[in-house]
């Protein structure tokens, strides 16, 4: 079984290389179905769940149910999961669920906090997806998307035990003011929802496994670069904040570099990884990357040496935000190109409009579903 942005090119090899009889479900985004032999694919509906992620959950759970100790179950997990799958917890509606989610985004909340509040609020999250397998082994696999790797975090942990409480979760939508719901504020103060737990006999069988992440997409692409000639230097691979603090942290760090050669010699790139945030202000089009880009292009407008200075970000999923892109690039020209369309690159930034203004400097970065996930990929080249 599986779900995430991965999952089918992950039951593919699964499907290529198991030797005896297989069978089950994977559930991924819409537009990232492969060609199965003996796997079923559903698809579910991201970032917002709806009803496909519901069908998706009650087919995994199904494609558990009664097996016995002499069963293996390998559970292949990655980023986007949360949303695939979503069987509310009991008393909860899948409406509740959607307005919590929408909440959670748009007022900045990070991957951690959303998905601390997931798995509470799920039938199949943190571990009751493992623990519905029982007596089963469960081995579980891992592609991360997830800052630190917190292997409980990505997908939420639908096989994977969860120490995090019910107290934490209502911590989190207190902090970002989502206080309307009483029901689900109940339901976590009397601790009704709590999640599956480390030690749980249920889960004591079962072993994980993490076979991807940010800092190997960032290790690859160093090897890439310095195979052009060109030194490269990992700043992170778990940056967070929001999306416009760093890119003012990465300008930065490019301006130095550019004006003093500090703490980097020219020509070099610079690569970082992580999760921005955006905290949704306006009613624009766009994405985390691409208001990252804006934000850097922004932030470079004028300053001595930003002429050598060329920048990506892109979400390694081949999706960003409502941007209907990947991504985007900027180069010194960028906000020339749409200022002379008429667009403002500042208002548009206020406007959380980023992408509307880079594809017209035609700068949007389109790759179409990469049926992988390990988060965000941002490169700067100084020249």
């Amino acid at each position: 079984m599986g779900v995430g942005k991965a999952a089918a090119a992950m039951a593919r090899a699964v499907e290529a290389h198991w030797p005896g009889p297989l069978s089950g479900v994977v559930v991924v985004p819409p537009g990232a179905s492969l060609p199965l032999e003996n796997i079923r694919v559903i698809e579910g509906s991201h970032p917002i769940p709806d009803e496909n992620s519901v069908a998706g959950a009650e087919a995994l759970l199904q494609s558990v149910t009664n097996l016995s100790s002499d069963d293996l179950v390998i559970a292949l997990v990655s980023g986007g999961g949360s949303a695939l799958c979503a069987k509310p917890a009991e008393g909860l509606s899948l409406a509740d669920k959607q307005s919590i989610t929408s909440k959670l985004l748009v007022r900045g909340a990070s991957i951690s906090e959303i998905n601390t509040v997931r798995r509470h609020l799920s039938a199949i999250k943190g571990g009751r997806l493992a623990a519905h397998s029982y007596p089963a082994k469960v081995v579980t696999l891992l592609i991360s998307d997830i800052p630190g790797d917190d292997p409980s975090m990505i997908a939420s942990g639908p096989t994977l035990p969860d120490d995090s409480t019910c107290a934490d979760a209502l911590a989190v939508l207190v902090r970002y003011a989502i206080t309307d719901m009483s029901n689900v504020l109940q339901a976590l103060e009397e601790g009704r929802w709590e999640s599956v737990k480390s030690g749980d006999a249920r889960l004591v069988r079962n072993s994980h496994h993490i076979i991807a992440t940010a800092w190997n997409g960032l290790h690859a692409a160093s090897l890439q670069a310095i195979h052009e000639g060109v030194a490269c230097h990992i700043l992170s691979d778990a940056m967070e904040g929001e999306a416009r603090d760093l890119a003012k942290a990465h300008a930065a760090i490019a301006l130095s570099v550019v004006q003093r050669n500090v703490p980097f010699v020219t020509p070099c790139v610079l690569l970082s990884g992580g999760e921005a945030t955006v905290t949704v202000r306006g009613s624009g089009r766009g994405g985390r990357n691409t208001e990252f880009i804006l934000a850097l292009a922004l932030a470079l407008e004028g300053q001595k040496g930003a002429d050598r200075i060329h920048a990506i970000s892109a979400g390694t999923d081949g999706l960003d935000g409502r941007s209907g892109a990947a991504g985007a690039w900027m180069g010194p020209q960028t906000i020339n190109q749409a200022t002379a369309q008429g667009y403002s690159a500042v208002s548009s930034l206020d406007k959380n409009d980023s992408a509307t203004f880079l594809e017209a400097a035609s700068a949007l970065v389109h790759t179409g579903p990469t049926f992988t996930n390990i988060n965000d990929f941002r490169a700067i080249l100084i020249s």
